[in-house]
């Protein structure tokens, strides 16, 4: 339904507060007013400029099997955003095994810990405190900040700033006429910015002439894909392969930030899909929403239940045996810009000076 003028200009005017309370805020850091503490290791920080998802928790996981590559150990950091633990600084994975599930560590920490069995997870909303709680417990040579671009009381060595190349319209305007948490401007923080959902490095130009228009001197974007990887089985560890799938009929269904990227996906995997059911972002589920997915399964004869990773393991515990349904496995690849950011992945300067600072 398409909005009168003056209800779009209602609403502009009901963002201006928001923005507003964006700006003083970050000038408050910017003078110094406000205080920004320092972890004595270096910090990769993955955020982004609007609410919903831009691909923050596979540029995660990507960025802690680079930096292990280099030997490094890594903790990560998150807010834990809709877990249901209370509890200031929670531990999701001592970088053995997991040890809390997604509804008490929250959906994208759980999936990270799982994804990224070395890496020391833990959640809690004092990034800082929670960074040296870690360090108090073990040892950690570098931290990953997750969803940390407005966190700018801690301190970053890196700041990586993700913008959805599929998502042009949500950088028109702030919340809550659009999706913009903070003005355009702020893209200036960025030590560079990956634009995501990227087919072919063309796909990201309109949204990076857009960005380039509120920060000139930005440098060159790196642009990041996200292909299926394959499936696996929703409460085991059994792969599926990608051919096995093509040709099938799916019902969808998920609680993620872009469901539209989600159908995409799984369309371009060659599979048929019959209806999706889309959920709120980090949905909890329960026993007669899954009742309900089973339901419009059968109504529309599909063959399987497809979701996403992570919503595999919270839907789990409420599936049956007779139940067949597989999880989307998403690898990230760099299109473009690569040699870029591995330079800011080579963190060993920064960690000689954190040591004798």
């Amino acid at each position: 339904m398409m909005m009168s003028a003056g209800i779009q200009s209602w609403f502009r005017w009901a963002g201006y507060p928001y923005e507003l309370a964006a700006r003083i805020r970050m000038s408050c850091y910017e003078r110094g007013w406000c205080r920004t503490q320092r972890l004595p290791r270096p910090v990769i920080s993955v955020g982004n400029l609007t609410v919903g998802g831009t691909g923050k928790t596979p540029v995660v996981m990507y960025l802690v099997e680079r930096l292990e590559a280099q030997g490094k150990r890594v903790g990560i950091l998150s807010r834990g955003y809709r877990r249901r633990s209370t509890t200031p600084q929670l531990l999701v994975s001592d970088g053995r095994r997991v040890l809390v599930g997604p509804d008490e560590a929250g959906d994208e920490p759980y999936l990270i810990a799982r994804r990224c069995p070395q890496a020391v997870v833990a959640v809690g909303a004092d990034r800082y405190a929670l960074g040296q709680w870690v360090l108090s417990r073990w040892p950690v040579d570098c931290f990953v900040l997750d969803d940390g671009f407005q966190h700018v009381q801690l301190h970053r060595d890196v700041n990586l700033l993700l913008v959805d190349a599929t998502d042009l319209s949500g950088l028109g305007a702030g919340l809550p006429v659009g999706r913009l948490r903070e003005p355009l401007s702020a893209a200036a923080r960025a030590s560079v910015v990956l634009i995501t959902r990227v087919h072919q490095p063309s796909d990201a130009e309109p949204v990076w002439r857009r960005l380039q228009a509120a920060c000139p001197t930005l440098p060159p974007p790196v642009c990041v894909g996200f292909p299926a990887e394959g499936f696996r089985r929703v409460g085991t560890d059994e792969p599926g392969p990608l051919t096995a799938f093509r040709g099938r009929s799916a019902l969808l269904f998920s609680g993620i930030g872009n469901a539209a990227s989600f159908r995409s996906l799984v369309t371009g995997v060659g599979m048929t899909v019959i209806d999706h059911l889309v959920f709120p972002d980090h949905v909890h589920y329960t026993p007669a929403m899954v009742e309900a997915v089973r339901a419009r399964a059968r109504t529309g004869g599909a063959d399987v239940l497809v979701t996403t990773e992570k919503d595999a393991d919270k839907v789990a515990p409420y599936l049956t045996g007779a139940d067949v349904c597989w999880a989307v496995r998403l690898g990230t690849k760099i299109l473009s810009g690569q040699d870029r950011l591995e330079v800011l992945l080579r963190l060993d300067q920064e960690q000689k000076q954190a040591s004798h600072a």
